[in-house]
Parts: C-alpha cells; sequence; structure tokens
C-alpha cells in the first residue's frame, strides 16, 4: 500500500491535480488498485454543477490515468527517473455520476506492454458499481 506522501514522491502531480489518495494494491506491470475520496471542498464542484455536484467525467479518466501510470513502472530507481505520459483513451464509457461523499476504487490491468508503450484496461466504481471505464494507452519519456 501507499499512502499519499509515497504517491507524492512517484507521480508529478500536485494539488489541485492531483486525483488520487491511496495505492491499495500493485503489482508490478500487471496491475494497480488505487482510491479517489471525493470531496464537497474540491474547486471543480464550484462550477459543475452549482446545486447539484458531479464530479467531471474527465477528471474520472484523469484519476483512472493516474492509477494507471503506477502499473507502467516498477520498484527500479531507473524507472523513477521516468515519466508516464497519458497518449491515449479507446472505449471510455461513464455509467453512474460520481457526487461529493463516493469513494472511487480505481483498478487498472495491463493489457498490452511493449518496451515504452502500454495499454491498459481500466475502471472506476462507487460502492461496487461501475461508474467509467476505459483502455488507456501511456508513453514513458525521461524527465
Amino acid at each position: 500500500m501507499l499512502d499519499i506522501n509515497e504517491i507524492k514522491d512517484i507521480l508529478p502531480h500536485r494539488y489541485p491535480f492531483l486525483l488520487i489518495d491511496r495505492i491499495l494494491e500493485f503489482e508490478e506491470k500487471e496491475r494497480v488498485v488505487g482510491l479517489k475520496n471525493v470531496t464537497v471542498n474540491e474547486e471543480f464542484f464550484n462550477g459543475h454543477y452549482p446545486g447539484h455536484p458531479v464530479m467531471p467525467g474527465v477528471l474520472i479518466v484523469e484519476s483512472m490515468a493516474q492509477v494507471g501510470g503506477f502499473v507502467m513502472m516498477d520498484s527500479s530507481d531507473e524507472d523513477r527517473e521516468q515519466l508516464s505520459y497519458f497518449a491515449g483513451i479507446d472505449k471510455a464509457r461513464f455509467r453512474k455520476p460520481v457526487v461529493p461523499g463516493d469513494q472511487l476504487k480505481i483498478e487498472a490491468e495491463v493489457l498490452k506492454l511493449r518496451g515504452r508503450i502500454g495499454k491498459i484496461s481500466a475502471t472506476a466504481s462507487v460502492d461496487g458499481d461501475v461508474a467509467a471505464e476505459a483502455e488507456l494507452m501511456f508513453a514513458m519519456q525521461d524527465k
């Protein structure tokens, strides 16, 4: 398990764009499971939508991409000198709204990994119900 401080040691994202809070499971180059606690005080809720706050789908996808970025890395120091860039998205579907108080559980599994390019299948769920799913592609680059 990785807490927020360990996540910040690996990912370059910072507030307000660090959209994951914890990594629960991590199998190098295979799968990863992370959490995003959705709170009402997040800035995007001020405008999306006033009186009926809903987490924007693009930010759900970004949360999935941030969790998925971990699956492209391993524990070696060499991989810590690289960044995982979002390179593509396929088959994105949004199944239910995500609202303040929800906890997104994000699961990502490797579909294909070839050199510095990878493709994962990612699912974001709330209380076991799928909120969003997509296939995401990543490219590793030196920092």
